[in-house]
């Protein structure tokens, strides 16, 4: 039975890296597999997966109007289709993680998203916030912060390498680094906004 599985971590963990090893094992096993990226995520190229150590592949561009149910199922009566792989799932709307629930239980094809979890201030984002809570599948894809503990936050850094308390949710570019909870200092970065007492 095909299932919706969300692979997350933070940043320069090898996500992009993952999704592509997991394209070429289906289309090494002759099965057809359809890529997805955000069209907002220009670091590379429009419409390409690209990884850190140098893979790269095209994939078709999404953005939040688009309806992938529709577009998948379409795809799918034309050609079977084995997998759907989407990177960058963070940006998915809540609407399109529905549809690709659609598409593992109606269309019956695996759904395989790679993201990250929270933004620059540990906040959730949308598209994660529902694969979380819908996905049959959930997987940590794991990385270490500079001080040796493992990585679960994303800090923006400016151009002194300062970390960014302030700003729009997306802002894409490489100008970001894995921490640890501790390294990254969430208490004052959240903007739940408790401030501990101090220690006496």
């Amino acid at each position: 039975m095909a299932k919706l599985y969300f692979y997350y971590s933070a940043m320069n963990a090898g996500k992009s890296t993952t999704l592509l090893q997991s394209a070429h094992n289906y289309q090494e096993q002759g099965m057809r597999a359809l890529l997805f990226t955000p069209r907002l995520d220009d670091r590379y190229e429009v419409g390409q997966i690209t990884s850190r150590i140098g893979l790269k592949q095209d994939a078709l561009g999404f953005d939040n109007n688009d309806d992938l149910y529709l577009r998948i199922r379409k795809d799918h009566r034309q050609e079977k289709l084995s997998c759907i792989l989407v990177d960058e799932a963070q940006f998915l709307t809540p609407e399109q993680v529905l549809q690709l629930t659609l598409v593992v239980d109606k269309l019956n094809i695996p759904v395989l998203c790679y993201g990250l979890r929270t933004d620059f201030r540990g906040e959730p984002f949308e598209g994660s916030k529902y694969l979380l809570a819908w996905a049959e599948e959930i997987s940590e894809i794991k990385t270490v912060c500079k001080s040796g503990k493992k990585a679960i936050m994303n800090a923006r850094l400016d151009e002194s390498g300062q970390q960014v308390k302030e700003g729009a949710q997306v802002d894409i570019g490489h100008h970001y680094t894995a921490m640890s909870r501790k390294e990254f200092r969430l208490e004052a970065i959240s903007p739940v906004g408790y401030q501990p007492p101090n220690d006496e």
